[in-house]
């Protein structure tokens, strides 16, 4: 049972991180696209979705996470960084949502410089999220 939640939290994680890398960039895409009414409302759609979707995968990540934690004994210090880095990865990701959400409002994004600083984010706490996993240092 354990190899099964195991490949369906991974199953998930991965799920997530799609939307964790593409939303970014839907929102670099609204930011150069403006004055395309058009184009913007086909961007807003699809990053709507795709928060949507990824609030879906990452609770079932979330759940997944929790039944190797609690039901397999899965911890230690290295543990409490990654999630650590997860909710800041979660945090990140809300935000994005939040400004996708703040268009519908009247409100502008910040500059597509700034938005594409943002879109690197979450490559570089995936890279600490593996190695937490993999070498288990503590």
């Amino acid at each position: 049972m354990y190899f099964w939640v195991k490949t369906a939290h991974l199953v998930f994680v991965m799920a997530w991180m799609g939307g964790v890398f593409y939303l970014p960039r839907i929102l670099v895409n609204l930011a150069e696209s403006a004055g395309q009414a058009q184009v913007q409302e086909r961007l807003k759609l699809m990053g709507r979705r795709l928060y949507r979707f990824g609030h879906i995968m990452f609770g079932l990540a979330f759940l997944c996470g929790l039944a190797l934690w609690l039901g397999f004994g899965i911890g230690g210090g290295w543990l409490h960084a990654k999630l650590a880095l997860v909710a800041v990865m979660f945090a990140h990701y809300i935000v994005g949502g939040r400004w996708l959400k703040g268009m519908d409002k009247g409100r502008s994004l910040p500059s597509s410089k700034t938005l594409r600083w943002f879109n690197e984010v979450p490559v570089l706490l995936l890279v600490g999220v593996v190695y937490l996993v993999l070498a288990k240092p503590f």
